[in-house]
């Protein structure tokens, strides 16, 4: 069985992100026969004599009339040797938050840049927040390498400069793979190309095939956000009590000792798994991604928005944390603004009790106690909140240190946040 990649695309507007998908997914055979039909009718209504193959992956109305991706677009395609599961980001700069969604899971991320304009503004300002999400595999695709004449010293320039830039961000030297193609005519995207015999690399597909891939964080202790509890109160099953949810991380197993948390007794709550139910029957074992229902050996008080823990390795429990924040929302952040916070499965109300820097992606540097953060800036804040939270650092565990801000007036959401995480290259 093939193992699986999650990837992403970023990169400025018009660089070609939905073309480059739209290729893969054409010349790996991933795409129904009626959804091409589909294309080349659209591409002739629009003038064109060959299928415009960004139309396979902007399938939103407006996306098809302006040309431009706005949503986070979500692409599953396999071969023989790996399945994909592909977010296509938007490259606008007022879509910098559908960014950080698509980039928030991904193993690996595709970073375009037209090889007519090079590295620019929105480049840096992805690779920062690249870097901020931890993704651990870095490509830059010189895309449109035809209109300019397959020219090796334009692809090696670029390479350099953003290798440069990269580690600063902290990708070291000669991690990030940069590969010369054209989407449009699908030079080294899954095919190698006779037209850069200078290029001695893989293409694109055969290193999206081979990357080395994180496996999913079994060997992590046990994460288990609480979502819902269950309590039939049958005649069949009169003294049941489940705890639905997915696990976030690790590995849980009947017998293990587990805390629940927060918890009024310091510590939390420690008991055993007495049970793992499914609706297929019961496990045994169940591995982060997996959504089951646990049983405790104790009766315990247990909620929506708890949290299950390996007992021998809980997370902190605080009401005061520094984090970065990808700020997402039109109006500024502010000292003293109050906000909510969304933990896993729980939601509390808190306070910025400090802005006390914001990160500069373009000269990948700090201003130090700066009056607030505006829409897509990057900062370092500490968030006083109501009710203590169970958090993990960002660097230990992607999925129980992030959380997101949002709008106590009307739920909006301003901001994808990071627990402990230090501002990109610093």
């Amino acid at each position: 069985m093939s193992d699986l990649l999650r990837l992403a695309t970023a990169g400025s507007v018009d660089d070609g992100k939905s073309t480059l998908v739209g290729r893969l997914l054409y010349d790996t055979k991933s795409v129904l026969a009626d959804q091409l039909d589909a294309v080349t009718r659209a591409s002739v209504d629009k003038g064109l004599s060959t299928p415009d193959l960004s139309l396979l992956v902007d399938g939103l109305r407006s996306e098809r009339e302006q040309g431009i991706t706005i949503d986070v677009a979500y692409r599953y395609f396999a071969t023989g040797k790996r399945s994909f599961v592909l977010a296509d980001t938007p490259g606008h700069v007022q879509y910098t938050r559908n960014t950080v969604t698509g980039a928030s899971t991904a193993q690996l991320a595709i970073l375009l840049v037209d090889a007519r304009k090079g590295v620019i503004e929105q480049t840096r300002r992805h690779a920062a927040v690249l870097a901020l999400l931890g993704v651990p595999n870095l490509v830059l695709a010189v895309n449109k390498i035809d209109l300019v004449g397959y020219d090796e010293g334009v692809f090696e320039t670029i390479a350099q400069e953003f290798a440069a830039h990269a580690d600063k961000l902290g990708y070291p030297m000669g991690s990030v793979l940069s590969v010369p193609v054209s989407a449009l005519v699908g030079d080294n995207v899954v095919e190698p190309s006779a037209n850069t015999p200078w290029y001695a690399g893989p293409t694109l597909l055969d290193h999206l095939e081979t990357v080395a891939v994180q496996p999913d964080p079994h060997e992590a202790p046990l994460r288990f956000p609480v979502q819902y509890v269950i309590r039939p109160r049958t005649a069949e099953h009169p003294d049941y009590r489940g705890y639905a949810g997915q696990v976030a991380a690790g590995t849980v197993r009947v017998g293990d000792r587990v805390t629940v948390l927060p918890s009024v007794v310091a510590g939390g709550l420690t008991t055993t798994v007495e049970r793992i139910d499914t609706p297929d029957g019961e496990l045994t074992e169940a591995v982060a991604g997996q959504s089951v229902t646990l049983l405790l050996a104790d009766d315990l008080d247990v909620a929506r928005g708890d949290l299950i823990a390996a007992a021998d390795a809980p997370p902190a429990v605080t009401d005061e944390f520094a984090a970065t924040l990808a700020w997402l929302a039109d109006k500024p952040l502010r000292t003293g603004a109050r906000v909510l916070v969304k933990h896993g499965t729980r939601t509390v109300p808190a306070i910025v009790a400090a802005v006390d820097a914001r990160f500069d992606e373009q000269a990948l540097s700090v201003v130090d106690a700066p009056d607030g953060l505006s829409l897509n800036e990057i900062g370092l804040v500490t968030l006083r909140t109501a009710e203590p939270l169970p958090l993990d650092d960002y660097a230990d565990s992607r999925r129980t240190g992030a959380f997101i801000v949002i709008d106590n007036a009307d739920g909006t959401t301003l901001a994808a946040g990071l627990a402990g995480t230090p501002l990109p290259g610093t």
